[in-house]
């Protein structure tokens, strides 16, 4: 009996000292995030502060959440529409239109041009057709669009998938949940510029530019590391309790009767 309560002090030191390395572990990794959160809101912050980029052919690329500028004539025929893209709680679809650049025609620059309400069954979509002629659009840039969860990648139900050939034959926009710049150049057969511009906000449009950003909220990040440290205090307060009695039975004499007690 005597042997058995060293060995159950050694087994709870060892799972209070993981419980430590853990909590610890994830402190830092949430003051990790709040470092990456501050430094993507500086950084957005300075694209919106900068001066903007003229996309073509020559400069065609250019860094995130930076103000860009592009003219070129819409390609409305190859209009593709983003589903389940909500606004303030409501369902909505984004609508994304290529733009033919003025100095290239065999490139263009895909466009978020804004969100619209999902229709109800039956009801037709709003007008969506952009102004004709050669258009200069202002927006903010991205390498890629924003994606969300999509459950056809678990189910295996390519209902949403890009068609592989554009504009569809029925002339209706096709709905996909996500939209990978390689895909819509296969299917369009255009090569696009490896950014996109989330267009800015177009007095009397029937669509909506407003575009959810990234969360940035970093006191968040440091009030769970702030947590996660205290619950690795307490176990390491735990553990020296433990090694602080371990040391006192060691170092205190025991009486027969304590003896014959264990």
């Amino acid at each position: 009996m005597t042997v058995q309560r060293p060995i159950r002090t050694a087994i709870a030191l060892i799972l209070l000292g993981a419980l430590v390395a853990v909590c610890a572990g994830a402190g830092f990794w949430q003051l990790r995030r709040a470092a990456e959160r501050t430094a993507l809101a500086q950084a957005i912050e300075a694209g919106r502060q900068a001066p903007p980029i003229t996309l073509n052919t020559a400069q065609a690329d250019g860094e995130d959440w930076h103000n860009g500028q592009v003219t070129g004539t819409w390609l409305h025929d190859l209009t593709v529409l983003l589903d389940n893209r909500n606004l303030k709680g409501k369902p909505g679809l984004w609508v994304a239109t290529p733009l033919q650049l003025r100095d290239d025609p065999h490139h263009a620059v895909l466009v978020l041009r804004g969100w619209v309400a999902r229709p109800i069954a039956g009801t037709p979509l709003p007008e969506l057709t952009p102004p004709a002629g050669e258009q200069t659009v202002r927006g903010t840039m991205l390498h890629h669009v924003p994606r969300i969860f999509d459950l056809g990648s678990l189910t295996g139900n390519h209902a949403s998938d890009l068609p592989g050939k554009l504009p569809t034959p029925d002339a209706i926009p096709p709905r996909v949940q996500n939209l990978p710049l390689g895909d819509l150049a296969t299917a369009t057969g255009l090569s696009f510029l490896p950014v996109i511009l989330e267009m800015a906000p177009v007095a009397n449009s029937p669509l909506i530019q407003e575009w959810p950003g990234p969360s940035l909220n970093a006191s968040r990040n440091y009030g769970y590391a702030i947590q996660w440290f205290s619950f690795a205090a307490i176990a390491a307060i735990a553990a020296l309790v433990l090694i602080w009695r371990l040391r006192t039975r060691r170092t205190t004499p025991s009486t027969p009767n304590e003896d014959l007690k264990s």
